[in-house]
């Protein structure tokens, strides 16, 4: 067996980014970014009201002083002429500053009657003037690879950018495996159960930028095997559900190695998930999860998602870690990583963990509760309440 980083680094050295696509700015949220996107404006592209109220001159900025009104500036249609001495122009949040004035005077601050203002005792001492270019100049850049937020979005657009070049998605291609297993909504037999694991990895892929494919169930033959494979030979990552250990109906790494695999590694020193395989079938990348629930879930956290990253020309990265107090002491660990489920509790500006008693890899219902994977190291001893541990958001 191998340790969980080593499995991480062969994981990462058969996997490489996937070609790039440019496309319209509409569709690229949660994609990765490649090529910088470079400013073509500056915004504001003008001095811009930051408050609804009149536009005046610097001399003109003192109480009772009385300013005659010689026209407005809204959002998109702005003042043409120049205001002089004794004069204001109505301007509202967003408009072109006329040329001539320095400060815009709020309306709660002045008083008007007809065309004439006079300015109150309480006048601010800021401008309320966005100057141009405050945000961004044009040249500036968002530089790459990163992952395209929804506020990036509304970056580029205002950069006056259409289209960005992103990593194509990577198309994954998920194969549940085992006679025992039907599809929801249909009638198991007296020894099946209900096929879960797919849709959790399904849900982890899509949210990580992927295009899935959730193929039918692989029997245990070789035959049905293979014929699933298949089907999956135009994936970037093909995902098997169990069958990858090797009892006499995990047909994974026989019938996958009879078809060209060129295996990674396979047998990680963790808990749960140790019957886990690696490697690349033609141009795809394979990896083999263990078909218990929340063993195949907590690898999918660990490994898929770390690898969808590389396809997509993202960092190489080992899953985000963060630190916490244990709320109640654990047992010493033995000679496998462990990565047991666990609430996060925020409470008094610190992070508390809750690790469940119950820790059955077949157990999806605790899975559901928790919000994080604590890490118990190899060897690790025995910890006890208040002591510093790390853990993984889920």
């Amino acid at each position: 067996m191998i340790s969980v980083d080593e499995a991480l680094s062969r994981l990462f050295a058969i996997a490489s980014r996937l070609p790039r696509e440019t496309i319209p700015l509409r569709q690229a949220a949660g994609r990765v970014l490649v090529e910088p996107v470079i400013a073509g404006r500056d915004q504001p592209p003008f001095a811009a009201s930051a408050m609804d109220g009149y536009a005046i001159r610097e001399y003109d900025h003192r109480p009772g002083a009385k300013l005659t009104v010689i026209g407005e500036a809204a959002a998109g249609r702005g003042f043409a002429g120049v205001v002089g001495p004794g004069d204001a122009v109505r301007i509202f949040t967003g408009a072109p500053v006329p040329g001539g004035t320095e400060r815009v005077v709020l309306q709660e601050d002045v008083t008007r009657e007809g065309d004439v203002i006079v300015l109150g005792d309480r006048l601010e001492h800021g401008q309320n003037i966005r100057p141009a270019g405050q945000d961004f100049r044009t040249g500036n850049r968002i530089d790459a690879p990163r992952r395209l937020s929804p506020a990036d979005l509304a970056l580029i657009a205002a950069m006056n950018v259409a289209n960005v070049t992103v990593t194509r998605r990577p198309v994954v291609a998920l194969i549940a495996t085992g006679n025992e297993l039907v599809m929801p909504g249909e009638t198991p037999g007296p020894d099946q159960i209900i096929a879960s694991n797919s849709f959790a990895l399904a849900a982890l892929a899509e949210a990580a930028g992927a295009e899935v494919r959730m193929l039918p169930i692989a029997r245990d033959t070789e035959a049905s095997l293979r014929y699933t494979l298949d089907l999956a030979r135009d994936a970037d990552l093909i995902v098997t559900i169990g069958g990858a250990s090797v009892g006499d109906h995990d047909l994974v790494g026989k019938v996958t190695e009879s078809m060209g695999m060129e295996r990674s590694f396979y047998k990680i020193a963790m808990r749960p998930g140790k019957p886990l395989m690696a490697g690349r079938l033609g141009p795809s990348v394979l990896l083999g999860l263990p078909g218990n629930p929340v063993s195949s879930v907590v690898c999918g956290h660990i490994f898929m998602l770390p690898l969808l990253r590389v396809l997509q020309g993202l960092p190489n990265a080992s899953p985000t870690t963060r630190r916490g107090v244990l709320a109640t002491p654990v047992e010493a660990n033995g000679p496998r990583a462990h990565y047991m489920r666990t609430k996060v509790e925020h409470r008094n500006g610190a992070v508390y963990l809750h690790p469940f008693d119950r820790q059955d890899s077949a157990l999806l219902s605790v899975l559901a509760d928790a919000d994080g994977l604590l890490i118990r190291p190899v060897g690790d001893v025995a910890r006890q309440a208040g002591e510093e541990a790390s853990y993984i958001p889920l």
